[in-house]
C-alpha cells in the first residue's frame, strides 16, 4: 500500500467527518503525514483511508491547498450530474460500471480539475448524492440504475419525514395547550418524546446535558434548564405545576383498570335487583335519618337517626353498604385494595371506588331507599354503652345537610325537628364518659388549603356542635363493633394506641392553654397500630376500637363489613392470618396517601405565602425541632396550621407569641423559608 502513494501525491480523506483533500508530505509505515488547506495543523492517516485524485498536471498537484470556506462555494448543478453519469453508463451494464478517477470525475463535472474544484467534487461524493459510491477498494464508479432508483426513493422517504417532523415541531413550538384535538395530530414517536419529557421533568437524578436527554431537548429546540422545562410543559397543558410529585406513578394516578366503566355499569343496574342477604335486612325505612357532610362532599356513606324506645332513646348509626354489591376478590375489588382509601387533595377527592358508582348506587342519598349496615346502641346516664344491636337494614335518608345546617338544628331544635339537638346532647354524654376515661381530646380550628379558580383558598374548619355530634358517632359505633368482635373471636381490623406518659398538670400549668399545650400533649403520643386482634386506643379512651363508618372510602373499613356480615349470617369470614395479609397490602398505599396528602398542602401553604410574602404573622410559638439549627415549630393562629421555621435570635418558651416573616418560597422548587422573630 505504501508503493501507492508518494510524496505531493494529492489525496482525498475524510477527517472526523469532513471530506477533505490534502498533501501528502511523506509515508511512515502503514501511515501518511499529510497537510491541508488553512491553519489545520499536519496530521498522520492510515493509508488505508486515502483516495487518491489521480493524474493532475504539475502546476495544479503543486497549487495552493483551498480551505473549506473556498471550495464550499462551489455548488454542482443536479442536471449536471445526472448527465455526467449517463456518459458513463450509457455503453455499461451492472457486470461492468465504469470506475473513475476523482480528478477525471471533476474534470467531467466542473470542466477543470484545479484543486478547488477537486476538493468540492470530493465533498459531493461524500454528501447526500445518487450518482456514485466510492469502493473498497477506494475507487469511484457510477452506481447502478436500480441502486439510484432506490437511493431516490431512499432521499424522498427522508425528505417527507423531515417535512412532517418540521411540522410536528412547529405544532409542539406554539405555546398553546395540547388540548386533545391537537393531541391527535403528533403521532407515536413524538407523543413518545411528550411522554419522555414528562419523566425528565419527574425524575431530577437525570442529568439533562448528557445523552439521551440532550438529544431529545435538542430536538425539540429546549434548553438543558429545569425551570425551562417546566414552563414549556406547562404552557402546553401537558403538566399541571400544582399536581404533587409522588402522585406520578401512585395507585391513584391512572384510572380505573380495565373493564372499570363496564363493571360500574353492571353494578347500577344490578342495584336495583335482588341480592344475597336482602332478605334478611330491617327495614329501617320509617326512622328519620339525618346525613350530614361537607357540601361538596358526594360520597354519603353514614347517617344518623333518634328511635324513642322503653329503656331511653336510641342512638342510630347507618353506614352505607357497598359489600351488597362488590364481591370479594372480583376486578373492582383488587382495585379498591390496591389503592386502600380515596385521596383528598386541594383540588377534589381521588376516590377508592368509581365515582359514579360511590356517589350512586352505593352512597346513602336523600330520598332513596337504601341497604345499609346499620348499628343502633342505647347509653345509660353516664354515656356507656347500656345495649347495641347490628343489623344490615333498608334506610331512606329524609335530609342531605351540610354541617351548617346541622348546627343550625342543633342550637334552635325547631318544633317537631328536635332529633338533631336530642342526638347532639346524648353524644356530647357519651363524649364526657369517653374523656372521664382519659380519652384525649384537641377541639380547636383546623386549616386547610383548597384549590379554587383564583389559586389557593384558605377553609377553617371549626370544632361545631355537628362535626363534634357526627364525629363522636362514628367512634361510638366503632366502639361497638370492636365489641362485638371481642365477644364473638372476630378478627377484625382494630385500630390501638399504646398508652403514653402523658406531662404533668404542673408542667402543662406553665404551658398556656390552646396550640401550645396541645403540641406538649401530642409529641407525647405513639402513633395508632393496626392489628387483627382488640386492643385498648389510648388517646380515645375505648378498651377497643375498628374503623368502620367508611367502606366506600377506606378498604379496612369494607373488610370490616364483610366480617360483620359473614358473622350475621353464620357464614366463614376471614381468618386472622388472611385478614392480616389483606391488611398487610394496604400499608404500602396508606403510606403513599399521607404522604401525596401532605406534598399537595405543603405546596399550597408555598403558593399562599408567595401571594402573601410582604405580609407579617402573628404565631405562637410551639416547640424546638432542632435546638441547634434554630428550627422551630409554630402556631399560626389566622391560618390554623402549624409552620417550621428559624427562630435565630430569641429563645421563647412554648406559648410565646413571635412575629413570622417570609424569607424565601418558591412554590415551583418546594422552597419555603420562614423567620420568626
Amino acid at each position: 500500500m505504501a508503493n501507492d502513494f508518494h510524496a505531493d501525491d494529492i489525496v482525498g480523506v475524510l477527517v472526523k467527518g469532513q471530506p477533505l483533500i490534502g498533501r501528502l508530505l511523506s509515508v511512515k509505515g502503514s501511515k501518511a503525514v499529510l497537510t491541508f488547506g488553512g491553519q489545520r495543523r499536519d496530521q498522520e492517516i492510515p493509508l488505508r483511508e486515502l483516495v487518491s485524485c489521480g493524474e493532475l498536471i504539475e502546476t495544479v498537484r503543486r497549487s495552493v491547498l483551498p480551505t473549506p470556506k473556498q471550495f464550499q462555494t462551489l455548488v454542482l448543478a443536479p442536471r449536471v450530474c445526472a448527465e455526467a453519469w449517463w456518459l458513463l453508463v450509457s455503453d455499461a451494464t451492472d457486470d461492468s460500471l465504469p470506475c473513475i478517477s476523482l480528478a477525471d470525475l471533476t474534470d467531467l463535472l466542473v470542466g477543470q480539475s484545479d484543486l478547488t474544484a477537486l476538493a468540492a467534487v470530493w465533498s459531493w461524493v461524500n454528501g447526500p448524492q445518487i450518482w456514485f459510491r466510492l469502493r473498497r477498494d477506494r475507487s469511484l464508479q457510477a452506481r447502478p440504475l436500480k441502486e439510484i432508483r432506490q437511493q431516490r426513493m431512499q432521499q424522498r422517504r427522508e425528505r417527507l419525514q423531515q417535512e412532517h417532523d418540521a411540522r410536528q415541531l412547529a405544532l409542539l413550538q406554539e405555546p398553546l395547550p395540547l388540548n386533545a384535538q391537537r393531541r391527535q395530530l403528533l403521532d407515536s414517536s413524538w407523543s413518545d418524546r411528550l411522554d419522555q419529557l414528562l419523566e425528565l421533568h419527574h425524575d431530577p437524578e437525570t442529568a439533562l446535558d448528557e445523552e439521551p436527554a440532550l438529544g431529545l431537548l435538542r430536538s425539540l429546540g429546549l434548553p438543558t434548564d429545569r425551570r425551562a422545562l417546566k414552563t414549556w410543559l406547562v404552557a402546553r397543558d401537558l403538566l399541571d405545576p400544582h399536581q404533587p410529585s409522588s402522585l406520578r406513578g401512585s395507585a391513584w394516578s391512572g384510572p380505573f383498570a380495565q373493564g372499570g366503566q363496564e363493571t360500574v355499569e353492571q353494578l347500577l343496574a344490578r342495584a336495583g335487583d335482588i341480592c344475597a342477604g336482602d332478605d334478611t335486612r330491617v327495614d329501617l325505612t320509617a326512622q328519620r335519618v339525618y346525613t350530614l357532610d361537607d357540601a361538596a362532599t358526594r360520597e354519603i356513606d353514614d347517617g344518623m337517626a333518634l328511635e324513642p324506645g322503653d329503656g331511653g332513646p336510641w342512638i342510630w348509626i347507618h353506614i352505607a353498604d357497598p359489600a351488597r354489591l362488590i364481591e370479594p376478590d372480583s376486578p373492582l375489588d383488587h382495585e379498591a385494595r390496591r389503592r386502600a382509601t380515596s385521596l383528598y387533595l386541594a383540588d377534589g377527592v381521588m376516590p377508592m371506588l368509581p365515582l359514579e358508582l360511590a356517589t350512586e348506587a352505593l352512597s346513602l342519598r336523600a330520598g332513596q331507599r337504601c341497604p345499609a349496615l346499620s348499628v343502633g346502641v342505647l347509653l345509660d346516664v353516664d354515656g356507656a354503652v347500656l345495649d347495641s344491636r347490628c343489623q344490615r337494614s333498608w334506610v331512606q335518608p329524609r335530609y342531605r345537610l351540610t354541617y351548617e345546617d346541622g348546627d343550625e338544628l342543633i342550637e334552635l331544635a325547631p318544633p317537631g325537628d328536635e332529633d338533631l339537638a336530642q342526638l347532639s346532647s346524648l353524644l356530647k354524654q357519651r363524649l364526657h364518659w369517653r374523656l372521664s376515661r382519659g380519652a384525649i381530646s384537641f377541639d380547636r380550628q383546623e386549616g386547610r388549603f383548597r384549590r379554587g379558580e383564583d389559586g389557593p383558598e384558605l377553609q377553617v374548619i371549626d370544632p361545631s356542635p355537628a362535626r363534634v355530634m357526627v364525629s363522636e358517632a362514628m367512634l361510638l359505633m366503632g366502639a361497638v363493633v370492636a365489641e362485638i368482635g371481642r365477644r364473638e373471636g372476630l378478627a377484625l381490623p382494630y385500630r390501638s394506641q399504646p398508652p403514653a406518659e402523658l406531662p404533668s398538670a404542673q408542667e402543662l400549668a406553665q404551658i398556656p392553654e390552646g396550640p401550645a399545650r396541645d403540641a406538649a400533649v401530642k409529641r407525647c403520643l405513639s402513633r395508632g397500630l393496626q392489628g387483627t386482634t382488640p386492643m385498648p386506643h389510648f388517646s380515645l379512651g375505648l378498651e377497643a376500637y375498628v374503623q368502620a363508618t367508611s367502606p366506600i372510602r377506606r378498604y379496612a373499613d369494607l373488610l370490616a363489613h364483610r366480617q360483620l356480615i359473614a358473622w350475621m349470617e353464620q357464614q366463614p369470614g376471614l381468618s386472622e392470618p388472611q385478614l392480616r395479609e389483606q391488611l398487610d397490602t394496604l400499608e404500602d398505599p396508606l403510606r403513599q396517601s399521607i404522604q401525596i396528602s401532605r406534598e399537595d398542602q405543603r405546596h399550597w401553604q408555598q403558593v399562599w405565602l408567595e401571594q402573601h410574602r410582604d405580609q407579617e404573622w402573628t404565631v405562637q410559638f410551639l416547640r424546638w425541632l432542632r435546638p441547634q439549627d434554630s428550627l422551630a415549630l409554630v402556631h399560626v393562629p389566622d391560618l390554623a396550621m402549624d409552620l417550621v421555621g428559624h427562630a435565630d435570635g430569641v429563645d421563647p418558651s412554648p406559648g410565646q407569641l413571635l412575629t413570622m416573616t417570609v424569607v424565601h418560597v418558591d412554590p415551583d422548587q418546594g422552597e419555603l423559608k420562614l423567620r420568626f422573630h
